[in-house]
């Protein structure tokens, strides 16, 4: 990112400043002999704003959230991406994300009449508030932090957000370690302008791409057949409106793998004949949940199953018991 004595690249993050986005980004920036040390940090209002500043070359990088364990994609970082001009990815970084109930010093939870937060700091601690401040109304704010600023100006009584941001606000604790599903983990990316210099690969690399195809039987599994003979590993599939008209999509995909490696290449060549439209959203190490987490505890592997006698009969009963579940007509 830059050599001795450069100050180093400016970088806009979903903002105001205690979001865990903002937590993310130093934990590259702190990092020893990190390539973003010295790196300035530039709060935005929003996703889509840190991408804009962003592409009109008013900052170096944007860090976003893309997605969380609990409630998967934000659809603004997936919609951002495939924006013009083009961008690529450059690093991941994976955070444990753990909330706090924050208010103004002397607040108690009979007091609380509101609470606010991000949508997706909403959906991971839904259940913790309809049970603790049963009767607070729940406002959406565009980041956990503003949620806090909110409470500090006195927009409302308490916010679900990074603890760190009581220290920013002047606000404390009601309640620390709020959830409803245990660790939950974001994935935040850090990205820069198309036709940067690719992190080089590392052997443990994901590749992240977005394609558009026709609308006819088979098309998806063309593409999905593409990284499939290669060995690729798909690791992520999701699917977001194109916008233009109805019943059209991206098909956002990551895959192990480094575009610079034979198997990735290859693929993404073959893609690029077949798709309509194929954005490659960039090649970069893939990250890991810091130690101490339970989130980082790797997933035990199912056993392959659909290929036994038994597993048939059974798809087939489960079949049947469809077929015949009673019940009246609609009415024409």
């Amino acid at each position: 990112m830059g050599g001795p004595g450069d100050p180093g690249p400016e970088v806009a993050f979903l903002g105001p400043h205690g979001t865990f986005c903002e937590q993310a980004l130093l934990t590259l920036v702190e990092a020893p002999g990190s390539a973003f040390a010295g790196a300035r940090l530039r709060p935005a209002a929003s996703t889509t704003a840190a991408l804009d500043l962003l592409r009109a070359g008013e900052v170096g990088l944007a860090c976003v959230p893309i997605e969380n364990s609990v409630e998967g994609a934000v659809p603004a970082t997936m919609d951002g991406l495939v924006e013009s001009p083009p961008v690529v990815v450059v690093r991941e970084i994976l955070l444990p994300v753990r909330f706090a109930v924050l208010v103004r010093p002397g607040t108690t939870a009979a007091d609380v009449r509101t609470v606010a937060s991000h949508p997706h700091g909403e959906a991971q601690t839904r259940r913790w508030l309809a049970t603790h401040l049963p009767g607070a109304e729940v406002r959406m704010t565009p980041s956990t932090s503003a949620a806090a600023a909110a409470v500090a100006d006195g927009q409302v009584d308490a916010a679900v957000c990074a603890p760190v941001a009581a220290g920013h606000y002047g606000l404390e604790a009601l309640a620390q370690g709020v959830h409803d599903t245990g660790d939950a983990v974001t994935r935040f990316v850090v990205v820069a302008p198309a036709g940067v210099r690719l992190p080089a690969p590392t052997g443990r690399d994901r590749t992240s791409i977005a394609a558009t195809t026709v609308n006819e039987p088979g098309s998806l599994l063309a593409i999905l057949t593409e990284l499939a003979i290669r060995g690729v590993d798909l690791t992520r599939i999701e699917s977001r409106p194109s916008k233009e008209r109805l019943g059209t999509y991206w098909f956002f995909l990551d895959g192990a793998g480094h575009v610079a490696e034979p198997a990735m290449g290859e693929a993404l060549a073959a893609l690029h004949r077949r798709c309509t439209d194929l954005r490659f959203l960039g090649s970069y190490p893939r990250a890991t949940v810091p130690a101490g987490s339970t989130a980082s505890s790797p997933p035990v592997a199912a056993p392959v199953k659909g290929q036994e006698s038994a597993d048939y009969d059974a798809a087939a009963r489960w079949l049947t018991t469809l077929r015949a579940v009673p019940g009246e007509a609609l009415p024409s």
